[in-house]
């Protein structure tokens, strides 16, 4: 019995020594338990623990400069027509969709600015001064108009006056951004820039006839998406519609409301959703194929 009782004190007191005995890695063998323990629970973790965060980052305020063609294309009509019955052209679309994203625009943040370019044979300034009234880009908007056929449009200029403007803005800390809307279904556009000469973000709105045997809209569109990616800083959009629809001209001119430090690829961009209108609870026996679809052209 007593033999029993030693055995059992000196196993006691190897275990306590064991314990307290520092393993090769520092620590106690009880500190190496708990540090198990610890792993263990690092493991079993929630994923929303390992959701990727994204840095804070200052989004700077925009200068955008619209160049807008006014070509003889610029007044085919739309397939709309304005209350009065009076046809609605591109012009017409063209000068509305900006006041509604100049609004828009200043109500997400009142500091950006504003300038107006019109799009021939070149480039020239319609209003020069960059400003945040909406009164100054109505104004610029009503003295616009329509110079007639200018066969195909040079960009250099363009591209030489937004590389300047583009300096003037980076050294009040603000970015520069060209939106384009053109509208000539044959005449593509040419330009000569170098590779390396991307100081501002380029856009486009491409406005267009059906393809037909006097135009080819898609090696106007190709060249289009030519100069974008040639010069463009940040991720820039280029969207085109030949449906003569207002609405869709209105969609496209919402979706560069995006600040082009916060884009996604173009690939990525998922909107809008298709919306459907459902039917009435009361009526969900009925089949599937009686749901209405809502249009978001």
């Amino acid at each position: 019995m007593n033999l029993r009782k030693i055995i059992r004190g000196v196993g006691t007191s190897v275990e306590r020594e064991m314990a307290q005995k520092p393993n090769p890695q520092g620590g106690t063998a009880s500190r190496e338990k708990s540090d198990e323990k610890k792993m263990e629970g690092v493991e079993v973790q929630s994923p929303s623990q390992f959701a990727y965060a994204l840095k804070p980052s200052q989004l700077l305020n925009e200068d955008i400069l619209f160049c807008i063609d006014v070509d003889a294309e610029s007044m085919v009509e739309m397939k709309a027509a304005a209350p009065n019955g009076r046809p609605i052209t591109r012009m017409d679309s063209i000068k509305q969709a900006i006041v509604l994203f100049i609004h828009a625009k200043l109500a997400i943040n009142p500091d950006h600015r504003f300038a107006f370019a019109t799009l021939g044979k070149t480039a020239s300034w319609l209003r020069k001064e960059f400003s945040s009234e909406v009164d100054s880009a109505s104004a610029a908007l009503r003295g616009l108009s329509v110079e007639g056929p200018c066969g195909h449009a040079d960009l250099t200029q363009l591209f030489r006056v937004a590389a300047h403007e583009a300096r003037k803005s980076r050294a009040q800390n603000r970015i520069f951004r060209v939106i384009i809307i053109y509208c000539r279904s044959s005449a593509h556009p040419q330009h000569q820039w170098g590779v390396n000469q991307k100081l501002f973000t380029l856009d486009v709105v491409y406005l267009h006839d059906k393809p037909g045997p006097e135009n080819c809209p898609q090696r106007v569109y190709d060249a289009l998406v030519d100069a974008l990616e040639h010069v463009s800083e940040y991720e820039g959009y280029i969207y085109e519609s030949g449906q003569g629809l207002t609405r869709t001209l209105f969609r496209h001119m919402c979706i560069l409301l995006s600040h082009p430090q916060q884009r996604c690829q173009q690939d990525d961009v998922d909107l809008p959703k298709s919306l459907t209108k459902k039917l009435p609870a009361a009526a969900d026996s009925t089949p599937a194929e009686e749901t209405v679809p809502v249009s978001s052209q």
